[in-house]
């Protein structure tokens, strides 16, 4: 692999981590039930990318 590929998955797995816990945080923020119920199933999605791109390496 690469260096700028590397360099890619990098910046890949700082987003999604972000993301992760972006959505997290609104998760329990949100009284809304349908809204939280929504963001603890976008942090489980950015959880999964972030494990695909783990996986790359």
């Amino acid at each position: 692999m690469t260096n700028k590929e590397l360099l890619y998955i990098e910046d890949a797995l700082g987003h999604e981590n972000f993301m992760k816990s972006c959505s997290a945080q609104a998760s329990t923020q949100l009284t809304d039930a349908t809204l939280s119920a929504y963001m603890k199933e976008l942090e489980q999605k950015h959880t999964e990318l972030f494990n695909k791109f783990l996986n790359l390496l």
